[in-house]
């Protein structure tokens, strides 16, 4: 009688466990673990063989879904292309670019006084640096008019900078149609106001170029000088390493603020010597005196955000004695890992007597090979040639051409070109 009674219990539940589980799977396609229940095998090949090629098409798109587990996209089926190894919009243009088009960018070059936008198209060119001739008795909108013509016949936006440093460096507010006053040195703005001057006069500075379609100023100097009589000390702060570098990080994060790129010079640090303008200049001093002072204002503009750091032609004779710095890799090496920068590197104008003097046009050959992203130049007609034929021969790997490339267009698009 017990016996009885607990098989009777059994059928109960069984019968409370099949029924609600067959009407859910009458209701969903019958597609029910057929291990689920205890049903003979014929009844589970049944279940399993079932044609469902009849039913409604969102109802396999629904158990496609469940029995692969994966979701069913637009996107290509090859299972080794997932949707983030998309190239970016960098990556993408890069591999479109030929090699001359790639290495035009890396030519930032002085305005030619002739043919300046047929010169954009047939050499591919990064960017240009206006000087004074450039704005000499020109109104502001000839000014404008001129960088538009240059953009527009650019593939690739470009890089239009010019030195307005304040002071005596001043390429566009000398020009009394363009600007009442020239803008102000470091120096004089520094003993009016302080840093808090400085910034705004950063801020005014930047939003007066932009206004142009200039979008690169050569600035900050940051070479430390507190001597009247050194070269450099007029376009210097004038003061020690450790105000030079608060000096530095201000321009910098005012210029970023204002989308302004900015310029890091001259490194690794001008110090007391000639100007490499008219010869070349020897630089004697010990890499740990860099290290404790000229370095110092550079590694602080590198931390507020410094677009450029350009490097300059003296020969630093404790690092590399036999090639100026715009040429060595050793001092580009420092940059790159001592001061951990990973952003645009350009040289100093190839043009100066300390290159143009001792070098063919060749140099910037040696110059890519040293480390530099950009070749700032006059003779570029000349020197675009050399660098493609260096390509060419394997003497410059592509990979080192894409490498700054990579940077400078990483640039643009930071200042919005792109």
């Amino acid at each position: 009688m017990k016996k009885k009674k607990i098989l009777l219990i059994s059928m109960v539940i069984f019968i409370l466990i099949a029924i609600p589980v067959g009407v859910y799977a009458f209701f969903e396609n019958r597609t029910i673990p057929v291990n689920s229940i205890n049903l003979d095998d014929s009844v589970n090949e049944d279940l399993e063989n079932e044609d469902t090629s009849a039913n409604d098409p969102t109802d396999n798109f629904e158990e496609q879904e469940e029995d692969n587990n994966e979701p069913v996209t637009d996107e290509p089926s090859n299972p080794d292309i997932l949707p983030n190894d998309a190239p970016d919009k960098i990556t993408e243009l890069l591999n479109n670019m030929t090699i001359e088009e790639k290495v035009g960018q890396m030519f930032m070059v002085r305005v030619p006084q002739a043919e300046a936008v047929t010169m954009v198209s047939k050499y591919h060119l990064g960017g240009y640096i206006m000087f004074g001739r450039d704005f000499s008795n020109k109104t502001k909108e000839e000014v404008i008019n001129n960088i538009a013509s240059w953009q527009g016949a650019s593939k690739i936006p470009m890089l239009i900078g010019v030195d307005e440093e304040g002071g005596t460096v001043n390429r566009v507010s000398t020009n009394k149609l363009l600007r009442d006053t020239p803008f102000k040195s470091s120096q004089e703005l520094y003993a009016e106001g302080g840093f808090d001057l400085i910034y705004e006069d950063t801020i005014d500075k930047a939003n007066f170029l932009k206004s142009f379609g200039i979008n690169v100023n050569f600035a900050p100097v940051v070479d430390v000088s507190t001597n009247s009589a050194d070269y450099i000390y007029k376009r210097s702060f004038g003061k020690d390493a450790t105000l030079t570098s608060t000096y530095a990080s201000t321009v910098v994060r005012a210029m970023r603020e204002s989308g302004m790129a900015s310029v890091l010079k001259h490194f690794p640090g001008y110090g007391n010597n000639v100007d490499t303008h008219t010869g070349i200049a020897i630089d004697n001093r010990t890499l740990e005196s860099f290290k404790e002072s000229d370095f110092l204002p550079f590694e602080a503009g590198i931390k507020a955000g410094a677009n450029i750091v350009l490097v300059s032609h003296n020969i630093i004779t404790n690092v590399d004695s036999h090639n100026p710095a715009s040429l060595s890799s050793k001092i580009h090496e420092i940059l790159r890992k001592d001061l951990d920068f990973d952003g645009v590197i350009i040289t100093d104008d190839l043009y100066m007597d300390a290159i143009s003097k001792n070098y063919d046009s060749s140099v910037a050959v040696l110059a890519i090979l040293a480390g530099n992203d950009l070749i700032c130049t006059t003779d570029f007609e000349a020197q675009i040639p050399e660098v493609i034929k260096a390509v060419n021969d394997g003497t410059i790997s592509v990979d080192r051409i894409n490498e700054s490339v990579r940077r400078i267009l990483k640039l643009k698009e930071e200042l919005n070109l792109l």
